[in-house]
């Protein structure tokens, strides 16, 4: 059974191939970007549920790089310290634990989605806003438009990047993912139409990578040798030949593996509105794609619902890992659950000591 299989990146060893996909929870309502006891019980489930990875929501690496100002940071130490408990715990139930780090750019200081909140787009100061940056002025849909970043400033943001890396250190990640995918900052960089700078990070496809690129070297350098690096990235913007297009981001993961990146977690969209054929598995072919032109393994996501359907992409050698979204938040035993369906005996089932009896 493929989604059973452990999984070995470097030094980690994954128990199985089934990945809780990084997802914001809004919890930090402080506004200080702490977790607290909702990560702890939210992850901690989950790693009882039987995950083999779980990567933590979108962390911003400096208080302007959050999404919303209810998410998540790695910046203070403050920040290190709340999550190292909720990591110690969900490795204690055996899963690997992971941190997502972010920097939304032009897609920061917005309401967050949740059930209630009124608001949408950009919050103002008034609210708790604050400026958005950009690597050019061109706004997200309903969002406000960003101010765009100097040269140097720019130049800065891969040290943000490496010293947020040090701190998933000390907290006891086991690993780091890089997001640069669905419309934040590194991803405003790859697309040409949020990047129409006309100095060193803008206009060809080689500048438009750079930042994403020495953001790689920033965190490959400020972490173990043995730790995984991994990158999400969107795949394609769905308006090829216009913008970031898979083509692009097939010769980007080759530069990423040759930077040092061990798996890409494959995505799309989320920078630019397009039309796009949502169904179960409509990302899967992306991922077989990266994994095919570049050689690193990859990570599937988007409407995988079920065993059946995991095990098949995993099969067909179309991604070494699958990841679960949505299904992961109706379901914390998403993984024994699945794994039980495709007739897993007892010994094959991730329960914690105390709930094995649930085995029956």
């Amino acid at each position: 059974m493929r989604i059973a299989e452990p999984m070995t990146l470097r030094s980690l060893s994954v128990r199985n191939r089934i990945w809780m996909s990084p997802m914001c929870q809004y919890r930090c309502r402080g506004g200080d970007g702490v977790p607290g006891d909702w990560h702890m019980v939210h992850y901690g489930s989950r790693a009882a549920g039987g995950f083999g990875l779980i990567i933590a929501e979108a962390s911003g690496i400096a208080p302007e790089g959050r999404i919303s100002n209810y998410c998540a940071g790695l910046w203070s130490d403050e920040q290190t310290a709340a999550w190292a408990p909720i990591v110690a715990f969900a490795q204690s139930m055996g899963a690997a634990m992971g941190i997502q780090l972010n920097h939304a750019g032009r897609k920061a200081s917005t309401y967050p989605m949740l059930p209630g909140v009124q608001g949408r787009g950009t919050i103002p100061a008034t609210e708790g806003g604050w400026q958005s940056v950009g690597p050019s002025p061109v706004a997200a849909e309903r969002q406000a438009a960003p101010r765009e970043l100097t040269l140097e400033e720019v130049r800065g943001i891969p040290e943000q990047f490496a010293q947020a890396c040090r701190r998933a250190v000390d907290a006891g990640f086991d690993l780091v993912e890089l997001h640069a995918a669905h419309g934040y900052l590194l991803h405003q960089f790859l697309s040409p139409f949020s990047n129409q700078r006309t100095d060193d990070y803008g206009g060809s496809f080689e500048n438009r990578s750079r930042l994403l690129l020495e953001v790689v070297d920033a965190a490959r350098s400020a972490i173990p040798e043995s730790m995984p690096l991994l990158v999400r990235l969107s795949a394609t913007e769905w308006l090829d030949p216009e913008g970031f297009t898979l083509d692009e981001a097939s010769e980007l993961s080759t530069l990423l593996k040759q930077r040092g990146v061990d798996l890409i977690d494959v995505s799309t969209s989320g920078n630019v509105a397009a039309s796009i054929p949502v169904e179960p598995g409509y990302q899967v072919r992306f991922a077989s794609e990266l994994r095919r032109a570049s050689g690193l393994p990859t990570a599937a996501v988007g409407l995988i619902t079920s065993g059946k359907q995991a095990e098949a992409v995993l099969k067909a050698g179309d991604a070494d890992a699958v990841m679960i979204g949505r299904a992961s938040l109706r379901d914390a035993e998403w993984p024994i659950n699945a794994l039980r369906s495709l007739g897993a005996g007892a010994d094959e089932l991730p329960y914690p000591d105390s709930y094995f009896r649930g085995w029956r």
